[in-house]
Parts: C-alpha cells; structure tokens; sequence
C-alpha cells in the first residue's frame, strides 16, 4: 500500500514552486538585507514584494506585517510584548482553555511575575462564548487572544464577535491563525483582528519562519532586541530565503484557497461518515460544521490513541494523536478535556487532516483499515472486556 499522510496540520510537505523560488535566495541573491550595497537590495526587495503579498492577502497594511522564525515566536512576542508595553494600564488578559501551548506557556510565564490571566470555558464543540468575553473583561483587561480555529478539534471560533467585544471595551484582540492562514479567508478589519499569528510551514511554505499582524498604532514591546531589522520591532538578519517562500507560497494559496476548501470538505465529511459509521462507540469532536475543511478528530472508547497511531503507521498511514508539538506527553489533550470529554476517551483520539495532496482513495482505505485495528485493540483491552461481557 502506497503511504498516506494525513497530518498537515502539523507541517505539509514544501510546494515544489515555492522551492523554486526560494532556491536562487541561497546561491545568487544571498546579500544581507540590512546592505546597502546590490546584493543586500536585492535581498532585500525579495522580503518587500513577500510582505506585499501577504499583506494584500489578509487586507492589511505592508508595514503592519512583521516576519518571525515561527508562529510561536509570533504567540509569544504578542503575550510578552503587549503585556510589558501596556503595564502601566493593567495587567489582565483572557483567553480560552484551549489555546495553543504557545499561548498558555507564555501566559504561565507571566503569571509568575503577577500578570492575571482569565481562562475562558468552551462548549462541548470547542466554541468561546463572546458574552462570556465581555463578561470576563475588567478596567484592567489588556488584551483578548482567542484563536481563529483550534489545531487539535478544528472547531473555527467567532472572532468577528469577540474582536467587537473586544473594541467596545478599548482592548486589544490577538488571534493565533497558524491553522487557517492560507485555508480559510482572513480579512483583519472584518475580523475585528489587532495582532495575528501564522506560520509559512502549514500552508506549503518553509519551516522556521511566521508572520505576526501588528495593527497600525498598536503598542507592543519586541521579544527580540538587536538591529533594526523589520522597523525596530523584531531584531535578527532575515530569513530571507524562507521569508520569500512564505509570499510564494501564499501566491498559491489565495489562487486555490475556494476550491481546496471545498474539496478537502467533502472528503473530510467522507471520513467522517465512513468511521463512525464503521466503528462502534466513536465520536466526532469539535464543531460538526463550524469546522475547518480538513479536520477530522474522533474519539474512540477502550483502546488508548497511541496504539491507534502506531498500528496505522505499520499500515503506512500517518495521523496524530493531537497537537504535534505535545505527542510526546502522556497526559490527555487539554483541549478534548476542556470540551467535556472524561480522560479515558481523551486518551482514545485520532486526528487526521487532509491537503493537497490527499485523495478520495486515501480516505476509503482509511476507512477500511483502522475497523480492523480497531478490533484487534479492543479484543486485548480489559475496557471493552468489562464492557463486552
């Protein structure tokens, strides 16, 4: 059997054109950006039309487009920063328990050193209730970061209407987008969106390099001090190579971004209905429409995700348990805890996320070969046993 991957959530495979157009940035036009001579400018205008692009693309301002070296570093430099420049007016941010790591170790960071932070609850879908927003906030609120759609459950939350929240209060409103930037349309002023965080890595761009949105007027201290590269707000010579990637790649997506979406649509709602029509006992998590087009999330009772995972993977299917960047830990996803879920079918998750390259074919096979799997566990665990008898 042919190997199947569908884990894109947690990186895609470069697009052989953005490849091509980042190559030339490596051998010929290799100058620092921060020259003044030939080489530097030439650098230099290949980081200037990528910013152009990506800022046409979410309908905001060149100069409101900082690059980082990864989304996290975007999360991080939105808490951190903005917690330090507005110190003075207050020390309280509100978030939801389901951010992404990025978010909550940088809040927990700051709560060591006094910074008051509000979690927020999430419905059984994953959705933060805006009223309970507007509830949460105080004369000492400092900022909102909600994300745009969650990374584990796919559930896309209603940012337009915290972000108004958010404003009718004089509070600024942070979104993490790493999952929908290039998947979904982003217009920021629609949104109501102050500072938003991407990564070129999920939209068939280069790993090692983000974007952070920072509205024109907004006050936020750099997490990194050195130069002036990117108007004094993030220090460090350029990845020029992965910052040109990143605009190419975003080129590709704003050409294909309508049809893609409706495409991975029918397929994830084709797998979807094949396994828990096939597998007793499972369940879809996160919102079963308000979903990201290529996000599947299932739960399934007695057997631990991890066995999944490896038996899928002899099969040479790829999927995750989760978040990438917590499948190490053995503690079950925040995220499927926070929705209600008990641990024991927590530890029982799949993700699968589709992209480009994912076909119909792909989806059937998973379909019939993870019943199978799925059998074999339960005839070795004592759960189902109990429940069998």
């Amino acid at each position: 059997m042919n190997p199947i991957y569908l884990d894109y959530a947690a990186t895609t495979p470069m697009a052989p054109e953005v490849l091509e157009t980042m190559l030339p940035y490596f051998t010929e036009y290799y100058g620092n950006p921060s020259s003044l001579h030939g080489y530097g400018q030439v650098a230099k205008d290949g980081i200037e039309r990528a910013r152009q692009t990506i800022a046409a693309f979410i309908h905001a301002k060149e100069n409101e487009i900082v690059f980082t070296g990864s989304g996290t570093e975007s999360d991080n430099t939105v808490i951190k920063g903005v917690a330090h420049a507005l110190a003075a007016k207050g020390n309280h941010i509100i978030t939801s328990a389901i951010e992404h790591h990025a978010i909550h170790e940088s809040l927990h960071f700051l709560e060591k050193q006094g910074l008051q932070v509000t979690y927020l609850p999430v419905d059984e879908y994953g959705l933060v209730d805006p009223d309970a927003v507007k509830k949460a906030i105080t004369d000492k609120t400092i900022l909102v970061s909600i994300m745009h759609a969650n990374n584990e459950i796919g559930t896309i939350e209603p940012i337009a209407a915290i972000g108004a929240v958010a404003h009718e209060k004089g509070v600024l409103f942070h979104t993490d987008a790493v999952q929908t930037f290039g998947h979904i349309p982003i217009d920021v002023d629609a949104l109501n969106i102050d500072l938003l965080s991407a990564s070129a890595h999920k939209l068939y761009g280069p790993k090692g390099v983000g974007l952070l949105y920072i509205r024109k007027g907004t006050r936020i201290t750099p997490l990194l001090h050195g130069g002036d590269q990117e108007k004094h707000r993030r220090a460090s010579t350029q990845n020029v190579a992965g910052i040109v990637g990143f605009g190419r790649a975003v080129e590709l997506a704003a050409s294909e971004m309508e049809s893609e979406a409706a495409r991975q649509s029918a397929l994830r709602d084709r797998l979807i209905a094949g396994l828990l029509a096939a597998i007793p006992d499972s369940r879809l998590n996160g919102h079963p429409e308000k979903r990201l087009p290529n996000n599947v999330n299932i739960s399934i009772a007695y057997i631990e995700g991890e066995a999944m995972l490896l038996n899928l993977d002899m099969e040479g299917i790829a999927a995750s348990t989760g978040s990438a960047c917590t499948s190490s830990s053995l503690e079950p996803s925040h995220c499927l805890i926070a929705i209600g879920l008990p641990h024991e079918l927590a530890h029982g998750s799949l993700r699968f996320t589709l992209g480009r390259g994912t076909t119909e074919t792909e989806i059937d096979t998973v379909v019939a070969v993870l019943p199978g799997i799925v059998g074999k566990l339960r005839a070795m665990s004592p759960l189902y046993k109990k429940v069998a008898l």
